[in-house]
């Protein structure tokens, strides 16, 4: 039995030692490797991770300009809390935490 197995070595060894090498390169050294396919899949979870993200802060933005743009008075409120803005003749006083960051009513 032995010698029925190395014979089929010494018979096909250029095919043997070719598929080796075929795989070694295409492991390793072609461009689209096995290597770069999985940094890849990785980069692919992530990106489709802040997809989801940014797809609920733009629902969160939406919402937001609805609420905002529903009546003059909102709009105002909203001027004022998030660019402090002011009516003239008026005195603004902006309380900060100890990061130098306004503080709001949310907070």
């Amino acid at each position: 039995m032995k010698k029925i197995s190395s014979s089929f070595f010494v018979k096909y060894r250029f095919y043997v030692i070719s598929s080796l090498v075929l795989a070694v390169w295409l492991i390793f050294f072609d461009r689209s490797n096995l290597i770069k396919q999985f940094d890849m899949a990785l980069e692919l979870r992530h990106l489709q991770s802040q997809r989801v993200f940014f797809e609920q802060e733009l629902e969160n933005i939406k919402q937001e300009e609805k609420e905002v743009l529903g009546s003059y008075t909102s709009l105002e409120k909203y001027a004022r809390e998030k660019y402090l803005m002011k009516k003239e003749g008026e005195t603004v006083f902006v309380l900060v935490d100890e990061n130098d960051k306004p503080l709001s009513e949310k907070e």
